[in-house]
């Protein structure tokens, strides 16, 4: 993982009977890289076209049929070799049959069904409509409704309608009626309580049954008009009450008989269906190989004769072996004559860039490919991540409790990844977690450590080996004030705690203002040493590049100015740590006179001294005042070598390169432009790396914030829910505290390990790909992308969301 794998570009010389075979084991092995050979040739007009088109209606009508499962098929069984031509052929004729016989059993349920549905629909109109007839206020309303027409008399005869129409077209139906009759009809409806089920789409339907009584030819025209505009559905209803018994009676028999026949195709149909579920994944697969295999193919070219196949390649150095191999397994095979060639070319083309990693280091380099691909042969930041990016982390999430909740999640999944891997999902933040599973795993081992340090489980401290602190307050002062100051010129016992804080600070008034300044410091020393050893692995690129000169005209300004400001900041810290006491025997050195390192170091920068009052000093030691200019005059002398370091080297090393041939006017005016063009681009990197320094070295503070925060945070639960649920009282509390136990518990995960947890995740994310990265890492490669039928299936089973018959 130190830099990526070396590349070769290989041209290839195949026979075609020979390229099938050698292709599924290339497709297997996932090592090449194929470059198209035919650019501007349509995709209609390659040689393998015809066998793509077949392999997509193939997988076309699998899609299908998969679609008329009522559950997934089982996973696919392993092919223990690869299918002849002649197998697939008969494969497709099997699949053409199996889509035939199920379109046939599907129009013929759908028929079943849509007879099924009329039925239904004629049963409950003959029993709405008896209704209908039966109501005696109905007939009066029936007489007064029909009026006079052309001088007719009320007492013609009446005819009637009876159907079936959609429920939310009923208004409108009713209206329509109304206008074209001028109001000389009846309608009479009755909505179905029980939705009924379309016959194709399975979807429910909402219907209400009508009649509509009229007086005339007529209009009963017009009626008949409307219900054909409005989709509804006309039945034959008899007049009398004993036909609409008899047609009763004939539609329920023929409703069981069709229940029968209808139950027995559904059965057919599972049967079917269920064998063949059995190999679908399995066809499908093959399906999908061949068919990467001919779109492969495609983008090689035929040599003058057209009787070989020649194709280019990215493969790894490493993996050279597999690609002979691959290559004679398809000439033995095949039974070829000729054998196939492995011809290494030279390039000036810039190779792919490949990153060799396991399911352990994925994850990692994932984070770093996210900001861009390496440079082909570069550093890759990835195998410092490892390490860097869990601490960094946990220096912000430090708590022992959240990190064994982390590390207990990621270590269920990390045990039952074999399981979890194979059920595929669609749900993006599980995909997220079970992906990065190990990075959550160190994130959380890492937290725990750093809770030790800080002695944080839960916003509590363990006294593991006692308290370096003695008490020097009686009992009435401390019932009093319960959170008293920690003086360390009288409460010091002298013994530092063996590990990390002492868990006295937990009952300290000034806590805050101690971790404050520990934390805050430690933040900068961390972000100063990760910085510089980002600068320093750019020496590792340079040697690797031939470029020797970057290292004198780039790195050893870069890194003296930042360790003779910074790295010296860092070293003051240390200094205030060690030399100043309360129990100091020299005043000048007492706590009181402990200099603020912030405000000594802004001085620097402004050549300023401090004002201190006797007996304490202006310095903390003899000659800083003259080291200090010492340090910030070489470190401003850096700005210029690295500002014109490189273009005077570039432009001295091309006169030396053109000497002894005459210029033209022409020559110097380019010249002249490369100039000012390299002038600017290094002015840019040079503002860039100088500003980013001060920026940078402060946006490490994230670390003592996000820590404070979440300290902080993990204080406030256990005070104001956990600790009012163990204050005790009567016995009904113990059913308090299990409530008030629940609520802490979802906060705690839901607030501080998930949200929290998070927005350290970002953070420390940041701080790599903008504060570390930025010192070394160009990211301007492209992804090396092999020709595997792991990553192709992979894909094609995540485009395929979508059931076939929904597209059709």
């Amino acid at each position: 993982m130190f830099r990526s794998e070396e590349m070769v570009l290989c041209q290839l010389f195949v026979q075609p009977e020979a390229a099938y075979v050698s292709m599924y084991e290339l497709g297997e092995a996932g090592i090449a890289q194929f470059r198209d050979l035919n650019p501007h040739v349509n995709d209609f007009h390659r040689r393998y076209v015809t066998e793509v088109r077949r392999c997509s209606e193939m997988e076309r009508k699998l899609r299908w049929v998969s679609g008329e499962l009522a559950e997934p098929p089982p996973p696919p069984k392993p092919a223990p070799r690869i299918m002849s031509p002649r197998e697939i052929n008969i494969l497709e004729e099997r699949i053409d049959f199996i889509e035939s016989e199920i379109q046939e059993i599907t129009r013929n349920a759908q028929n079943l069904k849509t007879d099924y549905l009329s039925l239904i629909e004629l049963k409950i109109l003959i029993e709405k409509t008896q209704t209908f007839f039966q109501d005696h206020s109905a007939h009066r309303k029936i007489s007064a409704s029909v009026q006079v027409y052309n001088n007719e008399g009320v007492g013609g005869h009446l005819g009637f309608i009876a159907g079936v129409v959609a429920t939310p077209r009923v208004a409108s139906f009713e209206r329509m009626l109304w206008r074209i009759s001028h109001g000389n009809i009846f309608f009479k409806q009755a909505q179905i309580e029980e939705p009924l089920k379309d016959p194709v789409t399975g979807h429910e339907l909402q219907k209400t049954v009508f009649v509509v009584f009229f007086h005339g030819e007529q209009i009963k025209l017009r009626v008949k008009k409307v219900c054909t505009g409005f989709q509804a559905t006309l039945y034959p209803c008899p007049a009398t009450y004993k036909d609409q018994q008899d047609m009763l009676a004939g539609v329920e028999s023929r409703i069981k008989d069709l229940e029968m026949v209808l139950e027995q195709t559904e059965q057919h149909r599972k049967l079917v269906l269920a064998n063949i579920a059995r190999d679908l994944s399995t066809w499908m697969v093959a399906v999908r190989k061949e068919k990467a295999i001919y779109h492969t193919l495609n983008m090689f070219s035929m040599d003058i004769i057209k009787k070989c196949l020649i194709a280019e390649c990215w493969v790894p150095k490493q993996d050279l072996p597999l690609l002979q191999k691959a290559l004679d397994d398809g000439v033995k095979v095949s039974g070829s004559p000729i054998p196939s060639i492995l011809n290494p070319v030279g390039s000036h083309e810039t190779p792919p860039t490949f990153n060799r990693t396991n399911k352990f280091t994925r994850g990692f380099q994932n984070l770093i490919d996210s900001y861009g691909i390496a440079s082909y042969r570069e550093v890759n930041p990835a195998l410092y991540t490892i390490i860097t990016f869990p601490f960094l982390f946990a220096v912000m999430f430090g708590d022992m409790g959240h990190g064994l909740i982390m590390t207990i999640f990621a270590a269920i999944i990390i045990i039952f990844e074999k399981s979890l891997s194979k059920k595929k999902s669609d749900n993006e933040i599980w995909n997220i977690f079970f992906g990065g599973r190990y990075i959550i795993l160190l994130m959380g081992i890492f937290s725990m450590y750093t809770g030790l340090i800080y002695n944080d489980i839960f916003s509590k401290s363990l006294n593991i080996f006692g308290s370096s602190w003695k008490n020097v307050y009686d009992n009435e002062t401390l019932v009093k004030h319960k959170m008293l100051d920690l003086d360390p010129a009288v409460a010091y016992t002298q013994t530092p705690y063996p590990l990390g804080i002492d868990p006295a600070w937990q009952f300290a008034s000034n806590n805050i203002i101690f971790l404050n300044s520990f934390k805050m410091k430690l933040s900068i020393i961390f972000g100063v040493i990760h910085m510089a050893f980002g600068v320093s692995l750019s020496v590792v690129n340079f040697k690797f590049f031939s470029k020797p000169y970057m290292i004198f005209l780039q790195y050893i300004p870069q890194i003296l100015f930042l360790l003779l400001l910074f790295w010296y900041l860092c070293i003051m810290m240390f200094m205030k740590w060690i030399m100043y006491s309360t129990v100091a025997e020299d005043p000048a050195l007492g706590s009181a006179c402990a200099p603020s390192v912030l405000i000594m170091f802004i001085n620097m920068m402004l050549l300023k001294s401090t004002e201190v009052r006797w007996p304490c000093q202006p310095f903390m030691y003899e000659g800083q005042n003259a080291l200090q200019r010492t340090f910030l005059a070489v470190a401003f002398l850096c700005i210029p070598v690295m500002l014109f370091g490189k273009p005077v080297y570039q432009i001295i090393k091309k006169r030396k390169h053109i000497s002894g041939v005459e210029e033209g006017e022409g020559e110097k005016v380019e010249e002249q432009e490369e100039m000012g063009e390299m002038m600017i681009t290094q002015a840019i990197h040079t503002i860039e790396y100088v500003l980013g320094a001060v920026s940078h070295t402060a946006s490490y503070l994230r670390l003592w914030a996000l820590s404070l925060a979440h300290a902080q945070l993990s204080a406030v639960l256990w005070q104001r829910l956990l600790r009012m649920g163990l204050g005790g009282g009567p016995p009904v509390m113990a059913i308090a505290l299990y409530m008030i136990f629940g609520v802490w518990a979802f906060f705690t995960i839901a607030i501080l390990v998930l949200m929290e947890g998070l927005s350290a995740f970002l953070h420390t994310l940041r701080l790599h790909w903008v504060e570390f990265m930025s010192k070394f890492y160009e990211g301007q490669g492209y992804a090396f992308l092999p020709f595997s039928f792991a990553v192709i299936l992979e894909h094609d089973e995540e485009d395929v969301k979508v059931k076939p018959t929904a597209t059709q």
